[in-house]
């Protein structure tokens, strides 16, 4: 498999893991073949002129943009079985980490990584939980007729999502554990930071905790930083589809979508709110 580390702003990194051309001899799981199952039942509704599946798939694809990228980014990371740990560890499965050098000295990929890996560990664990305590109390809505029961199947959605995310933090962990990454600049992802125009949405305040503060408070060479404490965009739109096309990797679209949304997002409700704290009179900062 191969990792991506894509920096959305200067505060916020995406991880994308990229699985390569596995074995004709390896069997599907059965969390691969639900997976699938769904994916392809989701986009039969999607296909829906009206009617209650239409509906469904309308609310969910909304509350669905909504789940944390990082979140994503970890689901992407498979499980760590015990065959593909033998296989990591005898080297016969590379795993290599592609960056981009201007932007992450490869002296904090590890810590980036490690970061990503382990910053929602105990948020995936208590709300695995939850959801299996609120599984229960939803059964009651399956009497209803005809409508099947949604809140039951949701929280059986993000019960797994959860748990995708925090086994796939706890393979990263494994591989830095044991040395197992390969980490590879790559030129081609440093072109299309190169090429993408400033300025872009900035804010005076990071939209992160300190702990999670994954490129660090220096200035970032390279695009125009107007706030080196605060967070700026280093990827538009436009140029997360360059990215994609120019990686050749299709798949990695709809989550760079996601991510620069809602990074953009946090970074406009930020602004919002330091100019509604202005304009009450609070200590003033000038957003141009």
């Amino acid at each position: 498999m191969r990792l991506y580390l894509l920096p959305i702003s200067t505060r916020r990194t995406l991880l994308y893991c990229q699985k390569l051309n596995a074995p004709a001899t390896q069997k599907q799981t059965w969390g691969d073949w639900v997976q699938t199952k769904a994916s392809r039942t989701w986009a039969d509704w999607e296909q829906k002129d009206k009617g209650w599946q239409k509906k469904v798939v309308s609310y969910g694809n909304y509350a669905l943009r909504r789940i944390p990228y990082e979140e994503w980014g970890l689901k992407s990371v498979p499980p760590l079985s015990q065959r593909r740990k033998q296989v990591e560890l005898r080297g016969d499965e590379k795993v290599e980490v592609v960056y981009p050098k201007s932007l992450l000295p490869l002296g904090k990929v590890s810590k980036i990584l490690e970061t990503l890996a382990t910053e929602r560990e105990s948020l995936h664990k208590r709300r695995l939980v939850w959801c299996f305590v609120g599984m229960p109390i939803t059964i009651p809505v399956g009497l209803l007729p005809v409508v099947p029961n949604l809140p039951f199947f949701y929280l059986v959605y993000r019960a797994w999502s959860h748990w995708r995310a925090y086994t796939g933090g706890k393979h990263i962990q494994f591989l830095l554990k044991n040395n197992l990454l390969t980490y590879t600049p790559s030129p081609v992802v440093d072109a299309v930071y190169a090429g993408q125009k400033q300025p872009l949405p900035s804010t005076p305040e990071p939209t992160t905790s300190p702990d999670a503060e994954l490129l660090g408070n220096e200035k970032v060479p390279g695009p125009e930083n107007p706030y080196p404490d605060g967070e700026t965009m280093l990827l538009s739109q436009a140029h997360g589809r360059t990215m994609t096309q120019a990686l050749d990797l299709p798949q990695l679209e709809v989550e760079l979508e996601r991510a620069i949304w809602q990074v953009e997002t946090a970074i406009q409700l930020s602004r919002e709110d330091i100019a509604e704290e202005s304009s009450r009179g609070g200590d003033e900062k000038k957003i141009p």
